[in-house]
């Protein structure tokens, strides 16, 4: 484990997600005050969006406009040149829980993960979709049977999509096609396969790591935000496991590299995942450490 110096970028949210480098500024979301927020140059924080059914992956347009999940009534947003948010793509179709963690490529097109069952109300476990979101809106599902697919990055060349499987102990990645449609999933990472088990603790309980946010780095590499284990994790194909930074006492639930040099490894940090309860408390934050090798393709 590498012992490195952890600050604080951000602090007294619900429940921050979604850590992305842009415009040589650091944006991310908070679930329960429904916000997206840049942090600027001096350390304080702007809200630059608010999503009333909350937001949670974000990304640009070609052009510059923001892309940003809309989880609770399954949409994407974009934001237009005056601020407004406006309705990019509506994908309830394609989803059976709530949108989620979302990557759009450098030709516009998205990737949004969704839950596939009722995360919050206690339902048993169900494999879910992939959606891939086109520029002019229209959607489709990409990948299917995904064990509550996360965080996702593109690779540099932008012909592989790696997808975290948050209860399925497993990072998977899928060729993308000229069309944006996605080839077979195979393993990056698999620490053992959980099969059709519906209890999402007893699939916790059996998982090796629990993979939330997604990040890549110019080696190739992955770092995950390991969530049950309190820790960030960098992972070689294959699952090796090559560096790893303690977020304890705190659940970490997204990572995102950036900074001048691409070398700062934005962690997002809460006690726990549980809606009750962070909704009604202001104690998460986004730390930051300085790693070795610096991010590469998206987001």
């Amino acid at each position: 484990m590498s012992d490195r110096e952890i600050t604080q970028v951000a602090g007294n949210f619900t429940y921050t997600e979604g850590p992305r480098w842009h415009d040589d500024h650091l944006y991310f979301v908070d679930f329960y005050t429904y916000s997206v927020n840049r942090v600027e140059n001096d350390g304080s924080v702007t809200t630059v969006a608010t999503v009333p059914n909350q937001p949670s992956g974000l990304g640009w347009l070609p052009d510059g406009r923001m892309l940003v999940v809309s989880m609770k009534d399954r949409k994407v947003l974009r934001q237009e040149a005056d601020g407004s948010l406006v309705e990019h793509a509506d994908i309830s179709a394609h989803c059976n829980g709530h949108a989620n963690d979302m990557v759009v490529a450098e030709n516009g097109q998205a990737y949004v993960g969704e839950f596939g069952f009722d995360l919050m109300g206690g339902a048993d476990h169900e494999f879910g979709n992939v959606v891939l979101v086109n520029v002019d809106g229209s959607s489709q599902v990409a990948a299917s049977g995904l064990s509550f697919p996360n965080g996702m990055s593109i690779s540099p060349d932008g012909t592989t999509l790696y997808v975290n499987e948050l209860f399925g102990n497993r990072v998977s990645q899928f060729p993308i096609h000229d069309d944006g449609t996605l080839g077979e999933r195979s393993d990056f990472a698999s620490f053992g396969d959980l099969g059709d088990e519906p209890s999402v603790e007893k699939r916790l309980g059996a998982s090796s790591i629990a993979p939330d946010g997604q990040t890549l780095d110019a080696e190739g590499a992955v770092w995950v935000a390991d969530c049950v284990n309190q820790r960030a994790l960098r992972l070689g194909s294959g699952g090796t496991i090559l560096d790893e930074v303690s977020t304890a006492p705190l659940g970490i639930f997204a990572v995102g590299l950036g900074g001048s040099d691409g070398r700062t490894l934005f962690m997002s940090v809460a006690p726990d995942f549980d809606e009750a309860k962070r909704s009604a408390a202001r104690e998460a934050s986004v730390l930051s450490t300085t790693v070795d090798v610096p991010h590469a393709g998206r987001p």
